[in-house]
């Protein structure tokens, strides 16, 4: 056997790379090179060794058999390669060419293929992408209108991808079973494992004849502009779920769902807090002495909200059912309103004078100025 390229070589990380940072790897390098949307020589190749690293690397029992021992220490075939597509069969990528069509929009990764060795109907992975929207978006909900690409079973053969059910047979190479044996020289000796069936991708049959709709596939690829109704009052990192419209199945098997994660971007104004929402309101120190009314953002619009005397800074004041609708619910959260005392940083010569009366007032007590002493400080100001 040719020696193959490293695997952290492949990934373009280093050996002491976390999980997270190996993922992040993984999916960009399969961008980059899948079939779908990399036309140009080797792509194929490229993207069959991408993710042979990541089957490896992201398995904690095979990362560590391959950095102790190298490439002799992991089966080469374990965890669905053999060059085969998604979900065991050639699909043309399936696993990415289901959100190819929407990747300008929002980034998806297939989720890790099922292994299995039963000869019946094996159902598809769940795939998972993610779709960013606005805060008000988030508030109010929105219908996002998004190119979608998945697959359904085979109107003709259902999925089983023979062309009527007598036209299967045994797999010659596993008889039925679905796994192979085979020994293989280490470093520790000559090691017996298993392995998928390379001839029948573990499901224990083969086809004799294929269908003629979809010529053994299995699955139609559907394309279409997907109404995707979000939710009003949806959170950051919630997931969408559509059923069937995940990566295909085989022998008859129904789709896996694609989860789609909402991202909701941050808003300058307003902070999201449970379904509560909350913002800060600046307001003068005569405004928090004597009171005042005045208008307040909401994520629904302007409301009027009473300041009472003596307001302290830092006081949190209540408009009632202005948050985040709680999902699947009629009821709301609430806009909290923190206030902040602005002090003035300049002030007129009325002003002056005004806070001059106060201080002086504050020094003797709680007993008004005198007029006397009010016809001074408005001499003093030239007022």
């Amino acid at each position: 056997m040719a020696e193959k390229k490293d695997v952290y070589e492949t990934l373009g990380i280093s050996k002491n790379a976390s999980q997270d940072e190996i993922k992040q790897a993984y999916r960009k390098m399969a961008k980059k090179y899948h079939p779908d949307l990399n036309h140009e020589p080797g792509a194929a190749e490229k993207f069959k060794e991408v993710q042979e690293a990541y089957d490896i690397l992201s398995d904690t029992n095979k990362k560590a058999r391959y950095d102790q021992f190298g490439w002799p220490g992991v089966d080469p075939q374990a965890g669905g390669f053999g060059g085969q597509g998604f979900g065991g069969q050639d699909f043309d990528g399936a696993g990415f060419s289901d959100l190819g069509d929407i990747f300008a929009s929002f980034f998806g990764g297939g989720a890790r293929q099922r292994q299995s060795s039963s000869a019946g109907p094996v159902r598809g992975e769940d795939i998972y992408s993610q779709l960013r929207i606005t805060f008000m978006e988030s508030v109010k909900g929105v219908i996002k209108v998004i190119p979608l690409s998945y697959y359904r079973k085979c109107s003709n053969c259902r999925g089983t991808g023979a062309q009527t059910p007598r036209d299967f047979e045994t797999c010659p190479r596993c008889n039925g079973i679905g796994r192979i044996r085979y020994t293989q020289q280490t470093l520790l000796g000559a090691m017996t494992s298993e392995r998928t069936c390379p001839e029948c991708n573990g499901v224990g049959k083969k086809i004799k004849v294929r269908c003629t709709t979809c010529n053994g596939a299995g699955y139609e690829r559907i394309k279409e502009n997907y109404e995707l109704r979000i939710p009003q009052g949806i959170n950051n990192g919630r997931q969408l779920r559509l059923q069937g419209k995940g990566n295909p199945g085989k022998l008859g098997g129904e789709c896996g769902d694609l989860y789609i994660e909402i991202q909701v971007e941050s808003s300058t104004t307003f902070k999201r807090e449970g379904n509560n929402i909350r913002i800060e309101l600046p307001i003068s120190p005569l405004d928090a002495i004597l009171g005042a009314t005045v208008d307040v953002p909401t994520v629904y619009g302007i409301e009027k909200l009473n300041i009472p005397i003596g307001v302290q800074n830092g006081d949190v004041l209540k408009i009632k059912n202005k948050g985040f609708k709680v999902i699947n619910s009629d009821s709301f959260g609430d806009e909290l309103i923190t206030l902040i005392i602005k002090t003035p940083t300049s002030l007129s010569k009325e002003e002056k004078a005004m806070y001059e009366v106060l201080r002086q007032s504050e020094l003797k007590g709680k007993n008004r100025p005198t007029e006397a002493y009010t016809d001074k400080v408005k001499k003093l100001y030239k007022l």
